[in-house]
Parts: C-alpha cells; structure tokens; sequence
C-alpha cells in the first residue's frame, strides 16, 4: 500500500505534462477555424485531409527519408563502435565511455552552431580545402540535406551506441569460445553468436535514434538553413507563425502515431523473448 501512495506523485506528474497535453492536442486536432482564426469547436476531418496534400505529404517523405539514413548510417558507425568498446579491457571501457558521451554534456544548440562554423563557405572545412589546394572555391556544404544529415548522425549516434554497448557487455562469451572450437570462423562466429544476440541493442538504438531524428526542427533550421523542411519545422511554423493550431496538433498526432507505431514494434520485440536493456 506505502508503494502505491509513492507512485502518486509520478502519476500526476505524467497526466498533468503528458496525458492532458496530448489529449488537447487530439482535441484541437479536430477543431475548425474561423475566418479570424479563432478555433471552432466542432468535429472535423479537414485538418487531417489537408495533410493529404502533395506538399504536406513531401515533408512527411522527406522527413521519413532523412531519419531512416541517419539512422542506417548511426548503425554501421555506431555498432562497430560499440562492439571495440565491448571487447576492450574493463579499465579502458569506463574511461571510452566518458570519451565518448563527453560532447553530450555541452548544450545541444552549441554543437549544432559548431557544425555551422565548421560547414559554412568560409568555415574551417572549406578553408583547410583550399590551403590544401584540393579546391579552388569554397564547397556548398552548409544549408544542404547533407548538412542536416550530418548534424543528426553526429547528435544522435550516442543513442544507437550505448544500447548496442550495454548488450554487447554482458554477453556469454561462453557461446563465442564453443563456437570457435566447433570450427567457425570469426565472421561466422560475428553472423551467427555475437550479432543475433545483440539484436535487443540495435533495435533499442534503432528507435532511439529514429524518432528524434524523424521529429527533429532545430537542426534542420540551422543547418538547413530553413531549406530543408521537416515535420518539426512544420508543426512549428504551424504554432508560431501560422497561428494555426488546429492542423499543427493534427501534425502532431500523426507524428505522435508513428513514435507509438515503433513503439509497438519494440514491445512485440520484447514480447518474443528480447530484452532491450
């Protein structure tokens, strides 16, 4: 009984800054609008069709695009990461692991204006380029897709290390010494033990990284320059600028529907025997 008067707390935190906000954006989702922009409170379906339209839907595409290549890319950086991290003496491992989450302790917007000075024409990249002589003019590497691509392997890839890393730690190494004595190769023994035993860590680092990255505005507005529009960046010019807060909640529900979405994926994972952490 003690217990559940201890849980009271963190259930009224959740509804009141979790529950009750998601619930009035469902509800404004469904609203209309007056011609003075007031809200009107009567069921409609306009707001959801309007995102039906090609415009709408490129962003969402785009989006998708860009969150699935960050994260495809986070993987093949970060699980060979995480696999030396694994394999290293445990004196190393806490001392690479600080290494490694150091920058995460500077402010998310300072690293991003550090790619912005580092990326732009007369930036560090383009200037040591040039007194290389490996170009002539400067590259156009800041306010592209690359840039903001960059930006989010670079912000989000201690999400999909770290989960890998805490599976990979405590592995049977048992079952990897039996295998080599039946005769497997070390890619065979990698493809066959190692790998499908880290799988709870690279679907744990999968959606961590994913639905950041797919929901993500100020990286794409700083280093895309306000070119490379994201769902982010539209649910927040649909707040602040446009003032349309009915179909920037109705933005939000769609994007709050594809988190629960992976989110189902990594509990059905779980249900069939994985353990994520």
């Amino acid at each position: 009984m003690r217990k559940q008067w201890l849980a009271i707390p963190y259930a009224l935190w959740a509804l009141i800054f979790s529950i009750i906000p998601i619930l009035l954006i469902a509800i404004y989702s469904f609203c209309g609008r007056s011609p003075y922009g007031n809200i009107i409170y009567v069921f409609t379906w306009d707001n959801y069709n309007r995102f039906l339209e090609p415009i709408y839907l490129n962003v969402l595409w785009r989006s998708v695009v860009l969150a699935v290549q960050s994260t495809v890319i986070c993987f093949l950086i970060g699980y060979p990461m995480a696999l030396i991290i694994a394999r290293s003496h445990v004196k190393k491992r806490s001392l690479m692991i600080l290494l490694f989450i150091l920058p995460l302790w500077t402010n998310f917007l300072l690293r991003t204006y550090a790619w912005m000075v580092l990326l732009r024409d007369q930036g560090v990249i383009n200037h040591l380029l040039i007194s290389l002589g490996i170009i002539q003019e400067p590259l156009k590497l800041l306010y592209t897709n690359g840039a903001v691509l960059l930006g989010m392997v670079y912000n989000f890839l201690p999400f999909m290390v770290l989960p890998i890393y805490a599976v990979l730690s405590k592995l049977d190494h048992s079952l990897i010494e039996a295998a080599e004595d039946l005769g497997a190769t070390s890619l065979k023994v990698f493809m066959k033990v190692v790998f499908p035993l880290s799988l709870p860590g690279v679907v744990s680092g999968t959606i961590m990284v994913f639905m950041p990255a797919v929901s993500t505005f100020i990286i794409s507005d700083l280093l895309g320059g306000g070119q490379t529009i994201l769902l982010g960046n539209l649910i927040q010019n649909q707040f602040l600028v446009a003032r349309n807060w009915q179909f920037g909640s109705s933005i939000s529900i769609i994007m709050i529907s594809m988190i629960l979405i992976c989110m189902a994926i990594m509990g059905r994972y779980r249900e069939e025997g994985g353990e994520l952490w």
